[in-house]
């Protein structure tokens, strides 16, 4: 994750209170003539959705490119706003993983429910077995928003026939991919609603900088983040920016997971 590209922003900056904006440029290279530039994918419509079976599972690929992670709408952990960016690609899963993907059923049955009810190490050691992982909160955020960073994987606007989420649910998961309108811009299904998502992420203040020790694998007693709105009790609860915390060993009935893993691997 590096090569910062400011100006690209400038637009959606202009919407901002002065002083919002922090640049994430931890990683980045300069951008002079001689600099090799990633091939950046500019807007979510710029995208063709890419898929591709890993092992029975089907996942999305995930382009090089920039957004803007956090909200000025939200929640104080989800400021400063800031820019991250990415330089190589990565795939996500097209679905949260399924009870009949896990092998076994959650407090909700139904093999096309998503697997709940598990710790942060069981979904971690999950995805690790398939040769995968969990996504950082900073890919989670990106597979979800794109380049152009919009509040919800379908746009800025809510529309409440595009997610599962506490105002529809009757307190129960639906089947994965149930809402299709919600289709994030690589093809990922519910990444608002459903069930909230454990990432690979320690709980810590933006800038989110992957190397000061947020994705530090060997933390096992630390808050970790889950991601993946499904709460309306706060304003802009189920967009794709908002995040929560959890202690690692904790459960829920309303919190899954899916994998992603890096292109060359």
């Amino acid at each position: 994750m590096s090569w910062c590209k400011p100006t690209r922003w400038m637009s959606r900056w202009r919407a901002l209170p002065a002083g919002f904006i922090v640049l994430a440029l931890v990683g980045c290279g300069p951008l002079g003539p001689a600099a090799p530039r990633p091939d950046y994918v500019e807007h979510n419509e710029g995208w063709a959705v890419i898929t591709q079976d890993f092992g029975g599972v089907e996942m999305v690929q995930v382009p090089p490119g920039c957004f803007l992670m956090g909200s000025q709408h939200g929640r104080r952990d989800e400021q400063p706003v800031h820019e991250v960016c990415f330089d190589r690609p990565f795939w996500i899963d097209r679905t949260e993983v399924t009870n009949a993907g896990f092998g076994s059923q959650g407090v909700f049955t139904g093999d096309d429910r998503p697997r709940e009810n598990l710790t942060w190490f069981e979904a971690r050691d999950f995805c690790a077995a398939r040769g995968a992982r969990l996504p950082t909160e900073a890919e989670w955020e990106y597979a979800a928003r794109g380049p152009d960073s919009l509040y919800y994987p379908w746009g800025d606007r809510f529309v409440e026939d595009n997610l599962v989420f506490d105002g529809n649910f009757n307190n129960e998961t639906a089947p994965v991919g149930s809402r299709p309108a919600g289709v994030s811009w690589v093809g990922a299904l519910d990444m608002s609603g459903n069930v909230w998502e454990w990432v690979s992420s320690l709980y810590r203040p933006y800038p989110y900088r992957a190397g000061d020790g947020r994705e530090a694998s060997d933390d096992a007693a630390s808050p970790r983040v889950f991601r993946g709105g499904l709460g309306s009790y706060i304003d802009y609860g189920t967009s794709a920016a908002t995040r929560f915390q959890a202690p690692p060993d904790s459960r829920d009935w309303f919190r899954g997971f899916r994998c992603a893993r890096d292109a060359d691997g």
